[in-house]
C-alpha cells in the first residue's frame, strides 16, 4: 500500500527514505488535495480478469500501454543514469502508472513548493497530473516493473524545470487555487442520488429523461469551470 511524506533537505543518496524528524506522513486524501495525485489499489494478481483495471483506463480515456523496467541490470551506466531520473520537471499530459513489481518513489511539489515522497510497489496505481513538478527514483531495491498508460498517441516530454511559463503548469495552478475536483465521485454520487428518487417519486419516462438530461448538463458546466 503506498505511502507518502514529507521530505528532508538531504541531498544525499536520492534511494533512501528522506524523512523530517520527526516523520510528517500525508494521508491519501491530503495528497490529493495538495497535489492532484490520484491513487488506485490494483490487485496484481486478478487485474487482467476482474475489470477493475479496464474499468479505470475506460472511464480515463486510456487507449494506449506498455511496459518499462528500471534496474541495474537492464540500464548501462546504472548509477549516472538514476542521477538523471532526480531532474525535477513538469509533462503537458498525465503521467500514468501501475506497479508491477518492485518499488521506487514518486516526489511532486505541493503549494507551497515542499517536496513529499510517495513510495510506491506492486498494486499501487498513481496519476501524476499535468503540470506538476516532480521526479522520479528507484529506492534501495533498484529495481522497478510498471505499466505506463497514456491518452492517444504516448507523448512522454518532460521540461526541465523552469517551466513556469507552459500552459499546462498555468492550468494545474488554477486548479491547485481553486482545489480539486474528483469528477468521477462527484458524478457517481449525482447518478445514485437521481436514480433514487426516480424510484421513490416513479417519475414517467420523459421526465426521468429530462432529468438525466439536465444532470448531464450540470456536470459538463462543472467540468468546465474546475477544468
Amino acid at each position: 500500500m503506498v505511502k507518502a511524506w514529507y521530505m528532508d533537505n538531504d541531498l544525499s543518496d536520492q534511494r533512501l527514505e528522506h524523512h523530517r524528524n520527526p516523520p510528517e506522513f500525508i494521508s491519501l486524501d491530503d495528497l490529493y488535495k495538495k497535489t492532484g495525485v490520484e491513487y488506485f489499489n490494483i490487485n496484481i494478481n486478478t487485474f487482467t480478469t476482474d475489470g477493475v483495471l479496464d474499468k479505470i483506463k475506460k472511464d480515463r480515456g486510456y487507449t494506449y500501454e506498455d511496459e518499462i523496467v528500471c534496474s541495474k541490470e537492464c540500464l548501462p551506466n546504472y548509477e549516472e543514469k538514476i542521477k538523471s531520473f532526480i531532474e525535477e520537471h513538469l509533462h503537458t499530459d498525465e503521467e500514468i502508472r501501475l506497479v508491477l513489481d518492485g518499488s521506487g518513489y514518486f516526489d511532486v511539489r505541493d503549494g507551497s513548493d515542499h517536496w513529499i515522497r510517495i513510495a510506491v510497489s506492486a498494486g499501487d496505481m498513481i496519476v501524476i497530473p499535468s503540470g506538476i513538478y516532480h521526479r522520479f527514483t528507484l529506492d534501495t531495491n533498484n529495481f522497478i516493473r510498471a505499466k505506463r498508460f497514456f491518452i492517444g498517441e504516448p507523448v512522454w516530454l518532460p521540461y526541465n524545470r523552469p517551466a513556469d511559463e507552459m500552459p499546462c503548469r498555468k492550468d494545474y495552478l488554477h486548479k491547485l487555487e481553486k482545489g480539486f475536483v474528483d469528477a468521477n465521485i462527484n458524478v457517481l454520487y449525482v447518478l445514485k442520488f437521481l436514480k433514487l428518487r426516480l424510484v421513490k417519486t416513479k417519475f414517467s419516462l420523459d421526465m426521468a429523461e429530462g432529468m438525466i438530461i439536465f444532470t448531464l448538463w450540470y456536470i459538463a458546466l462543472a467540468y468546465n469551470y474546475y477544468k
